[in-house]
């Protein structure tokens, strides 16, 4: 999912996140508009006996947080809910648990188009209308479209992302005498004028190819505009588009100078997501990196240090590319789907679209809900309340997270299709050419065999 924020930025303290409800489009319309009368979770509801098991690829905070959600559903009906380690990607994982007679009742799927080849396989069970009132009455039309397939509604997104933001060390900052950029080109010489002070600049997580794709995907649709961005997503244009060569062209600028980045590519490569995170911000002034692009959901991984947020870790959004794009917000999601049509999967799926369950892991930060019903005083801090104000204020003016909206042997699978041609890019980012030919390949292997479902 997607918003497109307007190329205003001012300094990051309670302005700079302020600036994103403000940046965000403004087409809030009836999506951010709060509805009192909504219907409450049925806190009567008896599943004593009941065991429901819910699979997800969470570990570590996230799933210690989702298990809180998941203890107040058990507190509130009597139920025993077991969570499910899950393997990534997760179609596979379910394809082996449904081939052995033993599904979990719910599953988190974290892209469009797992939903997609989960319903097309006919493993999943439809949105009962418990759910279906909460979503209504707590999600806009598009959030509510992005879990259907073919009119059937199928996901309850729980969990989403604001997924083009760069956090960065406040101090490491302060000493270089390095400002917020507004523009890709300004983000070079910020991250020049780090260099300089004797403190490589950027963080990657390249060991996680997931990074690697949002980072194209913020060049690719602030440069190349949202519906050239659409079509590339569904492949009715190819790889080898004019417009990925001037994305690929844009992120060389950064991935071709080693000094720049932490580690260099290689031990970028060898960087993943969560330590691309912490060792921005440990360190002090000194730290191994001062800047890192992902999502809000970093906010976990800040909280593992001794950083604060709005002090000592502070964010922007992501640059504006070219002169006349706009700066990005590349937003994803998880969305809960039932693959067993029991009494017990229908109500979590009505209490996951529930206000009250987004609470609760808002409250513990490292959250951001697509409900438009959540108070934003449920959020621990300013800047994730102001986050999430600007993804609610955007309505369903958004773009989904372009790799989740792909078959997922394309656009999720680790150590292939997309996520293994960025890392190679990243290792050698002059081959912009080769990186186009073997995406496009990818591309089409796995679309032809979606298509044969």
């Amino acid at each position: 999912m997607r918003t497109t924020l307007r190329p205003r930025r001012t300094a990051v303290t309670l302005t700079a996140v302020t600036a994103l409800a403000a940046l965000a489009l403004a087409g809030c319309g009836s999506g951010a508009d709060k509805d009192e009368g909504e219907p409450a979770p049925d806190r009567e509801l008896s599943l004593k006996g009941e065991k429901i098991e819910v699979a997800a690829v969470w570990t570590g905070p996230e799933q210690e947080n989702f298990t809180k959600v998941l203890k107040e559903f058990e507190k509130r009906t009597g139920a025993t809910v077991t969570f499910v380690p899950a393997q990534d990607p997760i179609v596979n994982f379910l394809g082996t648990k449904i081939a052995g007679g033993s599904p979990p009742d719910v599953a988190m799927l974290p892209q469009v188009g797992a939903i997609q080849q989960a319903a097309a396989q006919k493993w999943l069970k439809p949105v009962g209308p418990e759910a279906k009132a909460q979503l209504a009455a707590n999600y806009s039309r598009g959030w509510q479209e992005l879990g259907a397939v073919d009119g059937t509604q199928y996901g309850v997104y729980f969990k989403a992302a604001n997924k083009s933001l760069v956090w960065y060390n406040t101090a490491a900052f302060e000493n270089a005498g390095a400002s917020e950029p507004k523009t890709w080109k300004d983000f070079l010489g910020t991250a020049e004028t780090i260099s300089a002070s004797g403190v490589t600049p950027v963080s990657v997580g390249g060991a996680d190819g997931w990074t690697l794709t949002d980072w194209f995907e913020n060049v690719y649709l602030s440069q190349a505009g949202p519906a050239k961005y659409d079509q590339l997503a569904k492949h009715t244009i190819k790889w080898t588009d004019p417009s990925v060569t001037a994305a690929l062209k844009t992120l060389a600028e950064l991935f071709g100078k080693p000094s720049l980045i932490a580690g260099g590519p290689g031990g970028a490569l060898q960087t993943e997501y969560p330590a691309s995170v912490t060792q921005t911000f440990t360190g002090g002034d000194q730290p191994k990196g001062a800047m890192v692009f992902e999502g809000d959901f970093a906010a976990v991984n800040i909280a593992e240090t001794k950083a604060e947020i709005g002090k000592d870790a502070k964010v922007f959004p992501f640059p504006k590319v070219g002169d006349g794009g706009t700066s990005p917000v590349v937003t994803a999601g998880d969305a809960a789907v039932a693959l067993k049509d029991t009494k017990g999967a229908q109500a979590l799926l009505a209490f996951l679209a529930s206000p009250d369950a987004a609470k609760i892991w808002a409250a513990e930060g490292g959250f951001l809900s697509p409900n438009r019903n959540l108070d934003p005083a449920a959020y621990p801090n300013d800047v994730q309340r102001e986050i999430a104000k600007a993804l609610i204020g955007a309505g369903d003016d958004f773009r989904f997270d372009m790799s989740d909206q792909m078959p997922q042997s394309f656009g999720g699978t680790p150590g292939k299709g997309e996520w293994k041609a960025l890392q190679d890019f990243l290792k050698n980012p002059k081959d912009i050419a080769g990186t186009q030919a073997r995406l496009e390949e990818g591309a089409a292997k796995a679309y032809r065999a979606a298509a044969k479902g």
